[in-house]
């Protein structure tokens, strides 16, 4: 077991929305800070100030901007507010007493939140010195908070409202725990997370790059990054194959009124590019093509080409397809959050007598992936709609067999699941696997819905085998989820280092000097035309910084020649998984990476 497992073991961080008693701490300490921010800096006015997962933060209109000796200062004086134990009161007022009290101090800002509160208006006094607007919870009183448990983390720039148009505040975030050993713990695993970032990692292993000329949130790929692209597309491919899955193309752009049909635009057009029209005219009628956000309408228009017969069925059509969502500037963040992004996409068309097994064998292609991946820890989440939302399409009775089909499948595979009331798809309802990495963040990853609305929408039929024509079932999946997402949280997970399988480059000959050169040159096309990703080091440095580097660029086998070797016709390995292996002969070597690659194990 890591050091990072075994860590994490000992010390649970459970996130705000896990405990209600951090909630309280978290919401108080918020409050503390705003009180000792005031106090430094009388100027300041507050605006809004809630508890996040894994803390707190405040927004303040201050004329000057805080600086880390700020923080250090308002954490000196947050310890000074809270070990003079001051009692947390709740008052209620009237609406009318709220707005005077507002008046009295000059904070325009509360007098804009007060418009949008609902009655009764409640107060939190910190002992007798400070107020403010809020609903709670919190503890009774700052005794009951550790200021040894408490750090200021950053300043950053926040819009009032969220509204770029409004008055650009700071925001100072925090975090709050219970014990000093939790907060060590957090703070641990956030260098953690600074030394597996994968935009970090990303540029030193030289995987992908994002240029300003080309804009935010569209990753343009390098050599290396296009080959680990390649092969998870190649590895996924190969196992669609196996399981009878076409192949497909689609465009880019479609017109508008594919997408009205689907019900993306009248559900979804805040997320898509703006719509291409030839003139004012055009756009005012709203006729022109827009940049696709899903695959899902291209592979419709597929099946919808000729009329197909239950015989074709389950029909199953694959492809990576690269689809466009215009996030926000502020919610980009890396490979994780981008504009641009391939989708492992595969529509499958089945009777409503196959989709139960064919929902199965989804699931199972999805685990095989996460197996070969080496991704073990993750839940599966029923996302099913809210009924109390207007955000979703289609009849009751669509959604309880779809649901219905989603709830079977986690049964019968006895998994590991909950419920998300909410999170289905605006067409269906998901079952989606969330994976917990390393550091015990959680991110979303393979995905499988089952849709009887855009086939009702789309009026798509087969021939049943008594010759009526009936309605398909769609099955949406998608194993990897984003293709951008999941290497970006792969390089996190594997810190870089990747399996042998995957990594870009698999071997590094290492020659002693310039007399072994040609043979080292020689073994590495030899195993590039064997399918092996091999490079010769030809930079002439000493042998021990040709080691370091290889090391640094997380080489997984690297093979040192001297003369012996040569004279042997034998390689000299060091593996980063195994250590020094000593001399071994070339063609074991290369049958042992091939077997590897073959296998997805270990050299």
């Amino acid at each position: 077991m890591s050091a990072i497992e075994s860590q994490s073991e000992k010390i649970h961080l459970p996130k705000t929305s896990e405990s209600e008693q951090l909630k309280k701490i978290r919401h108080t300490t918020s409050h503390v800070m705003a009180m000792a921010v005031q106090k430094l800096f009388p100027k300041a006015q507050v605006t809004i100030g809630p508890f996040i997962e894994n803390g707190f933060y405040y927004d303040f209109d201050s004329p000057d901007p805080f600086t880390d000796k700020d923080l250090k200062a308002i954490k000196k004086e947050m310890a000074k507010i809270i070990r003079r134990k001051l009692p947390v009161s709740r008052e209620q007022v009237s609406r009318e007493e709220a707005d005077r009290r507002i008046r009295a101090v000059n904070e325009p800002y509360k007098l804009e939140i007060l418009e949008g509160l609902e009655d009764p208006i409640t107060l939190y006094h910190l002992g007798e010195e400070w107020w403010d607007l809020c609903a709670g919870p919190h503890v009774e009183t700052t005794a009951e908070l550790n200021p040894d448990a408490i750090a200021l983390e950053s300043v950053a720039g926040a819009y009032w409202r969220g509204d770029e148009t409004k008055a650009q505040l700071q925001r100072i975030y925090g975090t709050a725990w219970e014990t000093p050993e939790q907060l060590a713990e957090y703070q641990r695993r956030k260098e953690e997370a600074l030394r597996r970032d994968h935009r970090k990692l990303g540029k030193e292993l030289g995987l992908f790059i994002f240029a300003d000329p080309v804009g935010p949130g569209l990753p343009l790929w390098t050599p290396k990054g296009t080959i680990l692209r390649s092969l998870l597309e190649d590895f996924l491919k190969k196992e669609q194959v196996k399981r009878g899955y076409l192949p497909v193309v689609t465009p880019h752009i479609a017109r508008v009124d594919l997408f009205k049909l689907s019900g993306h635009w009248q559900k979804y057009s805040e997320d898509m590019f703006p719509m291409m029209a030839d003139d004012d005219r055009d756009r005012a009628q709203e006729q022109g093509f827009v940049m696709k956000p899903m695959n899902c309408p291209f592979h419709i228009q597929i099946y919808k080409s000729e009329l197909r017969s239950y015989r074709e069925l389950p029909m199953r059509l694959a492809e990576f397809g690269t689809v466009y969502r215009y996030e926000q500037s502020g919610e980009l963040g890396g490979l994780t959050r981008v504009r641009g992004f391939t989708v492992d996409d595969s529509h499958l068309f089945v009777t409503p007598e196959q989709l139960d097994s064919e929902f199965l064998s989804v699931v199972d292609l999805i685990l095989e992936v996460f197996k070969s991946l080496q991704l073990k820890n993750f839940r599966a989440r029923l996302s099913f709609r809210d009924p109390a939302s207007d955000k979703y399409i289609g009849s009751d009775d669509a959604w309880e067999k779809a649901e219905g089909a989603i709830r079977r499948a986690v049964e019968t595979l006895g998994m590991d699941h909950f419920e998300g009331i909410g999170e289905a798809a605006f067409y269906g309802p998901k079952l989606d696997f969330i994976f917990q990495d390393a550091l015990d963040r959680e991110w979303q990853l393979g995905t499988v819905q089952v849709d009887y609305n855009l086939p009702e929408r789309f009026e798509l039929e087969y021939v049943a085998e008594d010759g009526t024509r009936k309605r398909p079932v769609m099955i949406h999946r998608a194993p990897f989820g984003s293709l951008e997402r999941l290497i970006g949280i792969l390089i996190e997970e594997y810190a870089g280092d990747f399996p042998l399988w995957l990594a870009p480059i698999q071997v590094r000959l290492l020659a002693v000097g310039e007399e072994q050169l040609p043979f080292a040159k020689q073994v590495a096309l030899e195993m590039q035309l064997m399918g092996i990703r091999a490079e010769a080091d030809t930079s002439g440095d000493r042998l021990g910084k040709l080691i370091r580097n290889a090391e640094k660029a997380k080489i997984p086998v690297m093979a040192v020649i001297g003369a012996k070797e040569v004279e042997a016709n034998a390689l000299s390995i060091r593996t980063r998984a195994s250590g020094e292996l000593g001399a071994l002969p070339v063609a074991e070597v290369c049958d042992r990476l091939n077997i590897a690659n073959q296998t997805h194990g270990n050299f």
